[in-house]
Parts: structure tokens; sequence; C-alpha cells
């Protein structure tokens, strides 16, 4: 696929896509796509993100080893939203957690629903 006019792009040339495990339904996480991410990820069938804070394409596990092969992907009903079901290996956040989903509201206040299965250190080798 090397034609994105159906895909919405914010001011940026980004577009959010949602993470899911394939199989379980489970929301992994959230990042953004260029075009470039999005034409590296339907070629390679292994999820590449866009990093706004290192403005580069981020291939999804390149220093973690935790990747994301992708299963398939579809476009909401907008053209502005991506989902990207995937086969994660490992944990998909990088605080260590099986996804970025780890907090919520209980209570009135933000609690913290799942612990690290792995330590950030240990994932990214620090």
């Amino acid at each position: 696929m090397t034609d994105f006019s159906e895909f919405t792009f914010n001011a940026d040339g980004l577009i959010p896509a949602i993470a899911q495990q394939h199989d379980t339904g489970e929301v992994l996480m959230m990042a953004w796509m260029n075009q470039e991410a999005l034409a590296e990820t339907l070629a390679t069938k292994r999820v590449c993100y866009y990093s706004r804070s290192r403005k580069a394409l981020w291939r999804k596990g390149e220093t973690s080893g935790q990747t994301q092969a992708l299963i398939d992907l579809r476009l909401d009903c907008d053209g502005d939203t991506i989902l990207l079901q995937v086969d994660q290996t490992g944990v998909a956040c990088h605080t260590g957690r099986r996804n970025c989903f780890f907090r919520a509201a209980r209570d009135g206040e933000l609690a913290e629903i799942a612990k690290p299965e792995i330590a950030p250190a240990e994932l990214y080798k620090e």
C-alpha cells in the first residue's frame, strides 16, 4: 500500500495508532505514526512508530527486544486513527508493564492497577 489518501494525518504529519493484542483484545499502547512509519510497518509486518521526542522512526523493540508483529491494520471511520492488531513479544510499556494503561480512576483518584513485570533498567540494559 502506497496510497495513504484515506488516512487523515494531523498538521505535524502524524496519526494516532492504537496497538491491541490480536488474540485477547487487550489494548497495549497508543503511539504516533507518520507516512514513513506506516509504509515500513506494512512492508515489514514489524510495527514502526514515529517518536515525537526523538523526531525519528521508532521501531518497536529495537532497544528492548519487546517487539510487535503486525497481524492486521485497520483505519477508523473518520480516517484519523489506526488500530494495529499485533502479536506483542514481552511487555509493551517502557515502564516494564504489559500495557501502558496501568492507572485507573478509583474513588476519585488514579490508582496503579498493574505492577511492572520487568524493571525498566533491565529492559533497556541501563
